[in-house]
């Protein structure tokens, strides 16, 4: 703690009668508080898999659920389906893009913009997902340029980050994930509409799992950076979702940690286990 930090606190403690330890459980208080803000949010992402059959079927067991009410349920569609979809989700699921471009229209062939999304009645969309910025090269700024041009649409954003096993193993997590939120925090100014997906690349497909623990420390150091590089109200306020392998045995003791919102579900998405991760909290 810096001294300005701890005379502040000596006054605020002399002011009001507080103790030291009245004072340090007050603030514990104020903590807890700012985390019940946020709304648990579990998104499915489908990827670039689906036809109309199996989508009636998703959407058979969300509707059977039962699904938690006090959980943001988001499902990201393929761009082919994604009217249909949004028009036959139950009422307490939305439908969300996998992408959409930095600019409204234009000669951008197989691009689809944020306006064009909104115009068929769907609010969410993912950017940055791994497979985005891994097998079709989208840099830090595109990203960046992406989600501040969707939320200046209106649009509601997955903002997704995360290292690679070779990053994770040269022990660049820190660096690599700050990097990719700093170049959104360059270009935005409002939070409000933005959910940070953290999505460990190292943890996809690869044989090798995040522990819960390992998931809530960068979690946690993700929301200390928002205090400190962009205000303590972002930090309080916005979501870090978890996006790494999530399955229906391991959703409930990754839900327990303190920084972990929700999650980002890819393949157990497209199956009836996405209904046990949507109530993971209960």
């Amino acid at each position: 703690m810096r001294v300005e930090e701890s005379e502040c606190h000596l006054k605020v403690i002399l002011l009001s009668g507080f103790t030291v330890s009245e004072f340090r459980d007050f603030r514990g208080f104020k903590s807890n508080i700012a985390t019940m803000g946020r709304k648990f949010w579990v998104g499915g992402n489908w990827k670039m898999n689906g036809d109309k059959k199996s989508i009636d079927d998703i959407i058979a067991f969300l509707k059977k659920g039962p699904l938690d009410p006090n959980v943001d349920v988001i499902v990201g569609v393929p761009a082919l389906y994604l009217e249909y979809a949004s028009k036959n989700l139950p009422s307490n699921v939305a439908a969300a893009a996998q992408n959409s471009y930095k600019v409204p229209k234009g000669a951008f062939t197989g691009e689809i913009s944020p306006a064009m999304i909104k115009d068929i009645g769907v609010k969410w969309v993912i950017i940055g997902h791994s497979e985005r910025r891994n097998i079709f090269g989208e840099s830090d700024e595109l990203v960046a340029e992406k989600v501040a041009h969707a939320l200046d649409e209106g649009l509601s954003v997955i903002a997704c980050i995360g290292e690679k096993l070779e990053e994770r193993e040269a022990g660049k997590t820190e660096a690599v994930v700050f990097r990719q939120t700093q170049a959104i925090a360059d270009k935005i100014k409002d939070w409000s509409k933005v959910v940070v997906a953290y999505e460990p690349v190292w943890a996809i497909g690869t044989g090798k799992t995040a522990t819960p623990q390992q998931a809530q420390e960068v979690h946690e150091k993700l929301r200390k950076y928002l205090k400190e590089k962009v205000s303590e109200k972002v930090s309080n306020e916005t979501r870090i979702v978890y996006g790494g392998s999530v399955t229906a045995g391991n959703c409930k003791e990754l839900g327990k940690e303190a920084d972990i919102d929700g999650f980002l579900v890819g393949g157990a998405s497209l199956k009836p286990e996405f209904v046990d991760i949507v109530n993971a909290k209960q």
